[in-house]
């Protein structure tokens, strides 16, 4: 029996906003690819670009190369989630029925996004559905993305594969990237948009636990895919990267509103493992644990506040 909502969709064409958040996009011709794409996509979209005040020729270029992109530019370097943000309010204000999210150095077939809408409407209580996630030359998986394909983490995925009985539904998935999603307006309505606590990574992370904790479901659909451009950048094994790391895994551990943790407990063990580790005079995981706990102390209230923001029904932080 079709929904209500699968009915309107029937009696009009589904309308689709792809947002494109830009840095700095005209290393290896990514804009042009990444804009090229979108408007040979078969599924009719509208197009908005926040830029996150690049540096280089990015604005002037999309501007003059494709002037039906919606272009809101940024004075300051927002961060991935507040700059999509921008987009997410523009969404419902124009009553869109999807926001399509991209990152500036993907692009894609141009059945993906009529393939995500197809699914989407089939299945409406997916809120996030993200297509397969390919490299750049489109020869293998998206390394990263590839990590959200585990038995554990996208149930009967790989089994399909093997066995070469991948679905035409979606698969049940735990994470993606955001590099590319497709968002219901349901979703963003109940679930809103990304949290402030995040600036660059683990964001999406984070929404998709706050997806969960709304009742809708994320997955992902094999017959659609991007193609991400990103494999020759490498992460240097620097301290500033080792803590920054750490910490975003701490905010997701305290920003899940599915989880109860408690802050006292979480410091506590944390001074202890500082004195265990000045001990032995591991000086490097002193550090990390000393980073740690300075920057629970003093951003403790700012991510309790933005967590009982996202317990809220709503359009939060648009």
């Amino acid at each position: 029996m079709l929904t209500s909502r699968q009915c309107d969709m029937q009696k009009k064409n589904p309308k689709v906003l792809s947002i494109i958040v830009t840095y700095n996009a005209l290393r290896n011709d990514w804009i042009n690819l990444c804009l090229s794409s979108l408007g040979k996509s078969e599924e009719p979209t509208d197009i908005i670009v926040v830029d996150n005040a690049s540096t280089d020729n990015t604005v002037d270029y999309i501007k003059s190369h494709f002037p039906v992109v919606d272009v809101h530019q940024s004075k300051t370097n927002l961060g991935f989630g507040s700059a999509n943000n921008i987009a997410l309010k523009k969404c419902l204000e124009r009553d869109y029925d999807f926001a399509f999210l991209l990152n500036q150095d993907a692009w894609i077939d141009k059945s993906t996004i009529k393939l995500l809408v197809s699914v989407s409407l089939a299945e409406p209580n997916f809120g996030v559905i993200s297509p397969i996630h390919l490299n750049g030359d489109g020869s293998k998986l998206d390394k990263n993305f590839s990590n959200c394909l585990t038995p554990q983490k996208c149930k009967g995925f790989l089994d399909d594969v093997y066995f070469n009985r991948v679905k035409d539904n979606i698969y049940e998935a735990e994470t993606s990237n955001a590099a590319a999603w497709l968002i219901t307006k349901e979703c963003i309505k109940n679930v809103g948009g990304f949290s402030p606590t995040f600036f660059h990574y683990a964001e999406d992370d984070n929404y998709l636990t706050r997806v969960k904790f709304h009742s809708f479901k994320h997955g992902i659909f094999a017959k659609a895919v991007i193609y991400h451009d990103r494999e020759d950048r490498k992460v240097s094994l620097t301290l500033k990267n080792e803590i920054d790391g750490e910490i975003r895994k701490m905010l997701l551990l305290f920003s899940d509103p599915n989880l109860k943790k408690k802050y006292a407990l979480f410091s506590i063990s944390l001074i202890k493992e500082i004195l265990r580790y000045f001990l032995i005079g591991d000086f490097r995981n002193v550090n990390v644990r000393y980073k740690l706990l300075t920057y629970l102390f003093n951003k403790r209230n700012n991510i309790i506040r933005n967590k009982m923001i996202t317990k809220k029904s709503g359009p939060s932080f648009l």
